[in-house]
């Protein structure tokens, strides 16, 4: 469910003193936090849930125990879930880092902005609000974002875990396999309505055997829904010479699999050239040879004229010839 805000926090920025900052808070300065309120404890990230076309919201916390006061810069991003459990974003988002959007001002007047600038005082929390709104249209599934704040030379974020109601149905597939640069390059998309972890298994078959043969691995990435990326496995021993059949099969929770091929021709070129060019060399010698054959046939029918034979003559050859004694 979305998380629920006292209605002070939906109508604007809420300012509460810090009687008494922790020591390790003010050590590290500044910080961003899910907003509390009013619950017990902290939450580790912002959840919230809802149906496409609806509105949700919450609100982050930035707490400034220094002593000066502190101006945070706040946007929404898209997440990446990264296999330490930790999250990585991106700096354009289109999902749900999109469809954040806080309380600003413009002409006067409230008006949603996609960032915002935020002034703490000193010993001072702030706690700011902000809205997802879910696209009519938008797709079942997980949306990972993120709440990043800059500020003070340095920039932190919350994450935020924002699910769009429907059925879960999980879909992957490995697309446009490419051999070549001692590496395998292949892309994944996506096209389900969950968050997947892929694994991959790389075979490959030449004219002799088997080439290559890896057992199911886990990759370093996390895919949200109609998310595409390109990665590359390593091929560091590729063969001098022959023809491969390449296949990655790629597999995931939920019965997800997806198997695509590629072929491949290995060439040694520097000997290849080398006997091209060796061939180009021969084929040029004997083409001189003919050509000195040729010359000689054309020259027999004028030594014939010289002796008084019939045959064909040139005028070159009969003035050559001189007067009769």
């Amino acid at each position: 469910m979305p998380y629920a805000l006292p209605a002070a926090h939906v109508l604007g920025l809420t300012l509460v003193l810090l009687s008494a900052a922790p020591t390790a808070l003010a050590a590290e300065g500044w910080s961003v936090v899910p907003a509390a309120g009013g619950t017990a404890g902290g939450r580790p990230s912002v959840y919230a849930e809802g149906a496409p076309g609806t509105v949700l919201q919450d609100a982050v916390s930035v707490l400034n125990p220094g002593a000066r006061p502190l101006t945070v810069r706040l946007r929404g991003a898209d997440a990446d879930d990264t296999a330490d459990g930790g999250f990585t974003v991106r700096e354009r988002p289109a999902g749900a880092g999109a469809w954040i959007a806080f309380a600003g001002h413009a002409d006067g007047r409230r008006t949603a902005v996609r960032e915002l600038s935020v002034r703490v005082p000193a010993r001072t929390r702030a706690d700011v609000p902000f809205t997802i709104g879910v696209p009519a249209g938008a797709a079942p599934g997980d949306r990972p974002g993120a709440i990043v704040a800059s500020g003070g030379g340095r920039t932190s974020a919350v994450r935020v875990q924002l699910r769009v109601a429907g059925p879960a149905l999980p879909a992957l597939t490995v697309e446009h396999v490419r051999v070549g640069g001692r590496r395998i390059s292949y892309e994944l998309v996506n096209r389900g309505t969950t968050v997947l972890a892929p694994r991959l298994a790389v075979h490959a078959d030449g004219v002799f055997g088997t080439l290559l043969d890896r057992g199911p691995r886990a990759l370093p990435v996390e895919l949200p829904p109609g998310r595409r990326v390109t990665l590359h496995e390593p091929w560091t021993g590729p063969p001098p010479l022959d023809a491969a059949d390449v296949r990655l099969t790629v597999t995931a929770e939920g019965g997800v699999r997806s198997t695509a091929t590629a072929s491949v021709r290995f060439v040694p070129w520097g000997p290849v050239a080398g006997a091209g060019a060796a061939l180009v060399a021969l084929l040029g010698a004997l083409a001189a040879v003919r050509h000195r054959r040729r010359a000689g046939v054309r020259g027999r029918p004028g030594r014939r004229a010289r002796d008084g034979g019939a045959g064909e003559q040139s005028g070159t050859e009969v003035e050559s010839t001189g007067a009769v004694s």
